[in-house]
């Protein structure tokens, strides 16, 4: 893909030093939904559902996927930028190289002997991403263990435990203690052929090991197994073990993209960051994961433009790539910032899932009164405006984990305030949720969470339509601010409620529409 809208340094647009806040009480309604209603009445769901059809037809015209790394996502990008353009935004492309990987076609795990046996992908093993590619079918050979359930297993972490390897046989390993890579790299550098790492045995870690062997290098087919497995051939091992081991895979470092747009207006020491993931899974189309944050904040950037708002606060939008591959666009974008640069990000608002056809309206949880951790001073605030919009529309919603699982995690960990919404994914619908919210309890609130169904038709169309108007309403209400929200977090860190807080709104000839 031509790397179109790179300045000379390949950095993002330069913005200014410090952060120049003010306290400004008062008692006018900010969480309230009156000032934005004509911004939310043009962000509209046809709009983000045209946007996700654009993604969807990409995908299908590149193999059923937007993944970074492959032409989907590089036309998905293409189609990002566009659509800035004809706004009047001058996007800029962030380029960063990554680890790329997929699997080719399904992997294959037998017991050649004794006593023939195939086992089930998915069911009881799972490939290593950044396996290496290849069909092995050798003796197996158990490194350093008793196969004995254990959260502390030391198997294939030393060099040592390949003392006396048969070179050319396949190495079977516990997983523990060290990475995936260690063991792998010590059992190709003791010349095996292939790497098999089962489940450790103890509670809740009996499945098979989805795991990553963290970049490419690993030449040997590597898989993890469930404990089960490792057990069985365990019990073996004295009786001509023979294993055949298949995989193929594809894997290497390419070049890939964030994509960058800044509103005219605003501050550029108090920068707005509306961010969303633009890539997908290697195994679907991802319109719901992440085309709808990605479709919805290009949306509202679409209609801050059009509406010609007028920011107090920069709004800096970004579509982050690789997120998939472990948030690497969102670390690669902030760790490419100067210190200046990260302190003049007053707030980060994250966008990932938000039309899951099994929804609940999740909040980020900000100030971490329901489950740990809070994230950095500010993020309570965050979590009002959006808690505080719901309650003015009489919508329930309730507060989900900052796990880190999304492009929030690395402005967090530099002290970054953040906070967003959410639909859920795989996580099962309680009873409770499904007499509130409405769908059906006892599914994941996505079924196609990270699968080729993950398409235009997985969606909740009343969700997505209340996610993004609240979306609408947070970016719109963030950039006009005057609360400096880590100080009101401070001095209020128990539901800092944004009620209280006067956000000097501007009359505009489109909120007086109803």
């Amino acid at each position: 893909m031509q790397k179109r809208h790179t300045n000379s340094s390949g950095r993002r647009l330069a913005v200014a030093v410090g952060i120049a806040m003010l306290l400004f009480p008062g008692a006018a309604t900010a969480g309230g939904s009156n000032e934005s209603r004509g911004f939310r009445k043009a962000v509209t769901l046809a709009g983000v559902r045209s946007h996700q059809q654009a993604l969807q037809t990409i995908a299908s015209a590149n193999g059923d996927t937007r993944a970074s790394g492959t032409e989907g996502y590089d036309a998905s990008v293409e189609y990002v930028v566009d659509r800035l353009e004809d706004a009047g935004y001058a996007p800029v492309v962030q380029p960063f190289e990554f680890p790329f990987f997929r699997e080719l076609s399904p992997s294959e795990l037998e017991r050649v002997s004794p006593d023939a046996r195939t086992y089930v992908n998915g069911t009881d093993f799972a490939t290593m991403t950044y396996s290496g590619s290849d069909d092995v079918t050798a003796s197996a050979t158990f490194v350093d263990t008793d196969a004995s359930p254990s959260a502390t297993s030391t198997s294939g972490c030393e060099e040592a435990d390949f003392a006396g390897f048969p070179a050319g046989n396949i190495a079977i390993m516990q997983r523990g203690t060290c990475t995936f890579f260690v063991k792998a790299q010590n059992a190709q550098s003791a010349g095996a052929t292939a790497a098999i790492i089962f489940n450790r045995g103890t509670a809740g870690s009996t499945g098979p090991v989805a795991g990553t062997l963290g970049s490419p290098g690993i030449t040997i087919p590597t898989i993890g197994a469930s404990y089960a497995v490792g057990t069985e051939q365990y019990a073996l091992r004295d009786s001509g073990l023979t294993m055949r081991v298949r995989t193929d895979t594809e894997s290497d470092i390419r070049t890939t993209w964030n994509v960058i747009a800044e509103t005219a207006s605003g501050d550029p020491d108090n920068v707005v960051v509306a961010g969303a993931h633009l890539d997908s899974v290697i195994a679907g189309p991802g319109i719901n994961d992440n085309g709808s944050g990605s479709a919805t904040i290009l949306e509202i950037a679409e209609v801050f433009a059009a509406q010609e708002r007028v920011a107090r606060n920069k709004v800096r939008f970004i579509w982050f790539g690789a997120e998939e591959l472990g948030l690497l666009g969102s670390r690669y974008y902030v760790n490419d910032l100067t210190t200046d640069e990260r302190d003049d990000i007053m707030a980060m608002l994250n966008f990932d899932m938000v039309g899951s056809p099994n929804y609940v309206r999740f909040v980020y949880d900000g100030d971490g009164s329901h489950s740990a951790p809070a994230g950095p001073a500010g993020s309570a605030f965050i979590e009002d405006v959006f808690v505080d919009y719901f309650n003015d529309q009489g919508l329930a919603s309730e507060p989900t984990q900052f796990s880190g699982r999304s492009d929030y995690g690395p402005f967090i960990a530099v002290g970054i305030p953040a906070g967003g919404l959410f639909t859920g994914a795989e996580g099962v619908k309680t009873a409770s949720q499904a007499a509130i919210y409405g769908g059906t309890a006892g599914i994941a609130y996505d079924p196609c969470y990270h699968q080729a169904c993950d398409t235009f038709a997985n969606n909740s169309a009343a969700g997505l339509d209340e996610m993004s108007d609240a979306a609408a309403h947070a970016v719109l209400f963030m950039s006009r601010t005057k609360v400096d929200i880590t100080v009101e977090s401070a001095t209020q860190p128990v539901r800092s409620s944004t009620k209280a807080i006067r956000p000097d709104f501007q009359p505009h000839e489109d909120d007086a529409t109803r």
